[in-house]
């Protein structure tokens, strides 16, 4: 019988199932939105029990819409939004408390506590991260310092801490009854508690995250084969690859030699630019990440811009001011005008991230007149995003002193062609969308089936990877340096805005 892979795509504000065949091409698919929480400003949460139940209705969903048994997949692959921090009880297999989104910002004062020792860069040389609320440790320390009891039941080993990725796979594989609590090395890397250079845990960094090496997963390879599904929908199924998501799309993107780059559209932007075997240490305000290792192979690393507001922004447009009923809507709006009508749009709602790393800084509108209409407010909040991305890849470029020939870009905003032009002409590079937009879940998908053999090599995802359309930049220079330079002045009115006076 043909065999087929799966891909688990666990996202902020979604969960996928999806299955390819050797082309890369969707064979089924299904997908269910989560609940957002916001308990207090700056708070974002999840229900870890909503999104286990989710993942088990979305895999039944896709694989009886193809009449496929769990014997159809020659293996199983997992895609997580990253940072986002769970702690639950390793033998009733309830969550500790809601899971900490990669969003929330309830760390600052932490971070402020522990950059007065050394700086915001004093774990850089070791974790490639900034301190930052963005990361795992301190929202990991926050929840073992305030939940009652967790510290002691951490210590114990019977408190389990992990990324989505690990609530996922401990589940597939048992939960309660013998789950495999493991990570892989990409979604370590962002926790602030792994050595890039061993691909392990630093008794240095737990000490001085005040976090128990117990509560920790086993970090493992990309893609490698680290159990079999006992979930029944999925029973004796090989978990064959686990990928941060932006890692993922990487690999999606078929972005596997290095001066490789793509960027992801969705809740947030994530620029990523392959530099091999080379960790390279950022002087711009960039992160030094993990790409991707298989298993018996040296890791590949990648250095990274992260974007915590891009189609987050649109949704805000549509949900807070209920300016357009659905998101699609937004590119027809912003047409309605000929430009942003010198309107600028900082989405700094949880802070802003690379490059400029600033917690207290806050949302801004800047450059309203009465001439300003809802057509401007549309245009500049899909602008922002494209000035986002020039800042991170001006700061890619220096670190890495290549230029950039082109962009692959992915996610569900690269559909707004509007966008898509505006930021090959903000950035002059050529930006290129590919056929298959669903990256970040044939990233997990391509990991598993290269730890089984379902894939021979890197050339057979070359050889998968098709252009859809290429945005070639139109813009005056002149034109171009003009918005930019008002872009940046709107990015320093942002800044220090919840800052103690």
């Amino acid at each position: 019988m043909t065999k087929y892979v799966g891909a688990i795509d666990q996202g902020t504000t979604s969960t996928r199932f999806m299955v390819f065949d050797r082309a890369g091409a969707v064979i089924t698919h299904a997908q269910k939105e989560h609940a957002q929480s916001f308990p207090r400003p700056g708070w974002v949460e999840h229900d870890p029990l909503e999104i286990w139940a989710n993942t088990q209705q979305v895999i039944a969903s896709a694989l009886a819409q193809a009449s496929l048994e769990p014997g159809d997949l020659a293996a199983v692959g997992v895609t997580n939004q990253r940072e986002t921090t769970l702690l639950w009880h390793r033998v009733t297999g309830a969550p500790l408390h809601p899971a900490i989104v990669w969003q929330d910002n309830r760390v600052e004062t932490l971070v402020s506590e522990m950059a007065r020792e050394g700086g915001r860069d004093r774990f850089r040389d070791v974790t490639g991260l900034p301190l930052a609320s963005y990361f795992s440790a301190l929202k990991l320390r926050w929840l073992l310092d305030s939940v009652p009891g967790a510290r002691k039941l951490a210590e114990a080993g019977d408190a389990q801490f992990g990324t989505i990725d690990s609530w996922l796979v401990w589940n597939l594989t048992g939960g309660p009854r013998g789950g495999l609590h493991v990570t892989d090395v990409t979604n370590a890397s962002r926790t602030q508690l792994m050595n890039l250079a061993t691909l392990d845990w630093d008794p240095r960094l737990l000490e001085a995250f005040s976090v128990p090496r117990a509560v920790l997963p086993r970090i493992v390879p990309s893609s490698h084969v680290c159990a079999e599904a006992v979930l029944p929908l999925l029973a004796g199924v090989k978990i064959g690859g686990i990928l941060g998501d932006q890692q993922a799309a990487l690999l999606g993107q078929a972005c596997v030699h290095p001066g490789d780059a793509k960027n992801t559209y969705g809740t947030g932007c994530f620029l990523l630019l392959n530099t091999g075997a080379t960790a390279v240490t950022s002087t711009a305000g960039l992160i030094t990440t993990v790409a991707y290792q298989a298993s018996g192979e040296r890791p590949s690393y990648a250095l990274e811009g992260s974007i915590a507001i891009a189609g987050a922004l649109v949704q805000w447009l549509r949900d807070n001011l209920r300016m357009i009923a659905h998101s699609a809507e937004i590119e027809a709006l912003a047409r309605e005008v000929v430009d942003n009508g010198d309107v600028y749009f900082v989405p700094a709602f949880s802070g802003l991230y690379a490059p400029h790393w600033q917690e207290t800084a806050r949302g801004v509108v800047a450059g309203l007149t009465r001439y300003a209409n809802r057509g401007h407010l549309a245009r500049a909040v899909l602008e922002a995003t494209a000035y986002q991305t020039r800042d991170v890849l001006t700061a890619m470029e220096l670190d890495s002193r290549m230029r950039l020939g082109e962009l692959r870009v992915d996610g569900g905003m690269v559909v707004n062609e509007l966008l898509m032009q505006f930021q090959a002409d903000i950035l002059d590079v050529e930006v290129v969308r590919p056929r298959s937009s669903e990256t970040t879940a044939l990233g997990a998908a391509y990991a598993a089936g290269l730890a089984v053999g379902y894939w021979q090599g890197f050339q057979d995802l070359i050889g998968n990877w098709a252009e859809s359309r290429r945005f070639t930049p139109a813009m005056s220079p002149a034109r171009r340096e003009h918005l930019y330079r008002s872009w940046q002045k709107a990015i320093q009115r942002s800044l220090q805005w919840s800052a103690d006076a």
